[in-house]
């Protein structure tokens, strides 16, 4: 960029110089030129009327000169003419000139006295007069002075359009010369290494696998040993990422599959009967008032979906939030209870929040702040220093409660769940330095431009990097993580163990993706007591050949709006499927005491109804809209029936229903519409990948889906279930605890051997 403005204000200090040189020199010209000829017309004039007066003047009568003088008024740039006699007084003038002739005027003076003709230029009023003397002569003695004015302004007026005119066209070569060096510079020199530099950093981070050599941009031939060098490293990486994605799956082809069973077995191995503590805001199960009873329910949301099947096999503690309004009436004098109901595995401990800390550290900080501020979705954050103080307390108020349950416990093994508490870890390690500390973040982490907002930012990294592990979905996010570490912290940084070592303690950074409980099918599937398509088509009282399914909780980060626009325009752009598809979506209500979110809510339901009431039938409408919070049971039958399932977030560090969808499909149908945002685009590649914000794309990807044939919907969705099956929450439980549990802390170099 500095490059560019230099060039671009040295072309328009050359361009300004030229054309103020050349205006200047046009200037003067055309003054030298407008002035001659106004003398040489006035000197005609002069003479030509000399004629007619002399023979006046001679014959003294004053009235026959008088009318004389009158018939030369303003003519255009011509003023008049006045006659003096030889004593210098006035004898006649043009009408309109008597007020602007002196009682003395210097030409006249000079004529009388020198015999010969003067002119100047004079000021009258505002205009610019042009005032010529000559002599009237009888013989060899000068008897009067006969004197022209002429209106010179014009000649003002038109070097003033010259500057003028010159200026406009310096104005526009000066936009010409700035569009043309920065489309020549962006197309020829920082445009093309613009595109390099992003080449090399996919190649870096391993973003896209599908990089080539080939993929660099044409560029100027001044720019090939930057090509040849690129291309060099590209070849050097791709052959290095081939042999290790070879090792990675001839090791994975010898490993069974990751079941509850094997967890099990996993978890006792690694832990000795050491009990894992779990910490998060979302507690698995919460008791609500339902008239004089209290019924239990499971919150919605992808953490609990997948931690409790993991806390059942290792019956851990679970301390999270207690946020029912019949929970302090489930728990015992510690405020513990063992869940799940009927079944019980493991113990939930809950903490308790006033309403206050509950508004400032969740729905405050949380999620005005940090959860915009790590979602790449255009909504601003908002940080406010009593959100922060609350945030800190009630982290503050975590720590105290886990700190009482491990105070009996040889280097306990501790588990922090997400954004709420990125304060945790360091309060746990100033009180137990024993303990070992893993933290996994469920959302995506920013670049470090982005996460340079936030007020607080370099405490938020001190409380992570407590932990001995932090936990991200996909590499992507722990490269931005470990980028935004070397510029806001003092630490060393290992890119090659992934690591950050600061004030004596090490901490691993890796990728541990989240997924679903899924195992192979082991008799009749219970899905074959749900609900049919016909049924649910039944109840919700439309008819038709397709059915479509969006599962989400009511988030601006889901990308809600923009998959009904381009439900919306998948119709107009084939009718043919009208009154033959809808499409169902079962949104969840989230943190409604956040204005945005109701905001949300409300333009969803507008959209709703607008498209509605646009194709809307008598037995059919496009869209239903099933705004509740749904349980699995609910949830299920709607993926088993759907012919397709759009998981369309704008940014999400997994997404949980598109693997959800996946597992539930044991038929191996149905096809999933997945945005390229979310880290399960990484692993389910047979799905049918698409940008969130082009509606066009959407709309396409929908008459995809359901004109793909019967044969390829199987084949794609059979994949996506192997990869399911191989990559499953067991699979990522155990390899997170394992890499906790054998932990060495000694000093900076101890955690490299907690690599699974």
């Amino acid at each position: 960029m500095k490059i560019t403005l230099r060039l671009v204000i040295s072309l328009v200090l050359v361009v300004a110089l030229v054309a103020f040189a050349f205006s200047f020199y046009q200037v003067r010209e055309e003054k030298i030129r407008l002035t001659s000829d106004l003398e040489r017309r006035t000197i005609v004039l002069a003479e030509s009327l000399q004629e007619s007066v002399t023979p006046l003047f001679k014959s003294d009568s004053p009235e026959k000169l008088n009318r004389f003088v009158q018939r030369f008024g303003n003519r255009d740039r011509f003023q008049g003419i006045a006659v003096h006699d030889a004593r210098g007084q006035l004898l006649a003038s043009t009408a309109d000139l008597d007020p602007q002739i002196p009682g003395s005027i210097p030409q006249v003076v000079h004529v009388l006295a020198e015999g010969r003709p003067a002119d100047s230029f004079v000021h009258v009023g505002n205009r610019r007069i042009y005032l010529y003397a000559f002599p009237l002569a009888s013989g060899e003695e000068t008897i009067g002075v006969l004197t022209l004015f002429y209106n010179a302004s014009y000649i003002d007026v038109r070097l003033e359009e010259i500057w003028r005119h010159n200026l406009i066209r310096f104005l526009i070569l000066f936009v010409l010369v700035v569009a043309i060096t920065l489309i020549v510079v962006r197309w020829s020199i920082t445009g093309p290494i613009a595109q390099v530099a992003v080449w090399m950093r996919d190649l870096r981070t391993g973003k896209t696998g599908t990089v080539k050599p080939a993929d660099l941009p044409k560029m100027d031939a001044a720019l090939d040993p930057l090509i040849s060098e690129a291309s060099r490293m590209a070849k050097s990486l791709a052959i290095a990422r081939a042999r290790a994605e070879k090792a990675s799956s001839l090791l994975a082809r010898t490993e069974p599959p990751w079941t509850a069973d094997r967890l099990r077995e996993h978890m006792r191995a690694e832990l000795g009967g050491k009990k894992l503590y779990l910490v998060s805001n979302r507690e698995p199960y919460m008791h609500e008032k339902d008239g004089s009873a209290i019924r239990c329910i499971v919150p919605a949301g992808g953490l609990v979906t997948a931690l409790d099947p993991v806390m059942r096999v290792c019956d851990g503690l679970w301390i999270a939030h207690g946020s029912g309004d019949a929970d302090r009436e489930t728990v015992d004098g510690n405020n513990t209870l063992r869940v799940p109901p009927g079944q019980p595995a493991y113990t939930l401990k809950r903490v308790w929040l006033t309403k206050e800390e509950e508004d400032g550290y969740y729905y405050g900080f949380a999620n005005e702040g940090l959860w915009p501020l790590c979602h790449i979705t255009h909504i601003r954050p908002e940080f406010r220093l009593e959100d922060w103080t609350h945030y800190r307390k009630v982290n503050e108020k975590f720590a105290d409660a886990l700190l009482t349950e491990i105070a009996g416990e040889e280097s306990p093994l501790v588990l922090v769940q997400d954004y709420h508490l990125a304060l945790l870890p360091a309060l746990i390690k100033e009180k137990r330095p024993d303990a070992k500390v893993a933290i996994f973040w469920h959302i995506p982490w920013p670049n470090p431009e982005a996460y340079g907002i936030c007020p607080w930012r370099q405490e938020i990294l001190h409380g992570m990097l407590g932990s001995d592990i932090i936990g991200f979905h996909i590499q992507f996010h722990c490269n931005n993580f470990l980028e935004t570490v070397d510029r806001f912290l003092e630490s060393k940084i290992d890119w090659e163990q992934f690591s950050v070592t600061r004030g004596g303690h090490s901490t691993l950074i890796k990728p541990f993706p989240i997924s679903v409980s899924f195992e192979l099918p082991s008799g009749a599937p219970a899905s074959e007591s749900w609900p049919t398509k016909e049924d649910l088509l039944r109840a919700l009282g439309v008819e038709v050949e397709y059915l479509g399914v969006g599962v989400d909780r009511i988030d601006y980060t889901k990308g809600i709006p923009e998959r009904f626009r381009a439900i919306e325009r998948f119709f107009e752009k084939y009718p043919e499927y009208l009154g033959r598809f809808t499409f169902v979506e079962l949104g969840a209500p989230s943190r409604t005491h956040i204005k945005k979110y109701r905001d949300l809510t409300t333009e969803i339901e507008e959209a709703e109804e607008k498209i509605n009431w646009r194709f809307r039938t008598k037995t059919w409408r496009p869209i239903v809209f099933l705004k509740a919070h749904h349980t699995h049971e609910t949830i299920g039958p709607y993926y088993k029936a759907s012919d397709l399932c759009m998981v369309t977030s704008l940014h999400d560090g997994m997404n949980l229903v598109a693997k959800e969808f996946v597992a539930a499909r044991d038929d191996d149908d149905g096809v999933l519409i997945l945005s390229q945002f979310t880290g399960a685009s990484r692993e389910l590649k047979d799905a049918v990948i698409v940008n969130p914000y082009d509606i066009e794309q959407m709309a396409d990807a929908i008459r995809l889906s359901l004109g793909m044939p019967p044969a390829e919907r199987r084949a794609r969705m059979g994949r996506m279930r192997e990869t399911l099956i191989e990559f499953n929450i067991y699979r990522w439980a155990g390899k997170l605890i394992a890499g906790l549990a054998r932990l060495r802390l000694t000093d900076e170099t101890s955690t490299s051997e907690a690599t699974p």
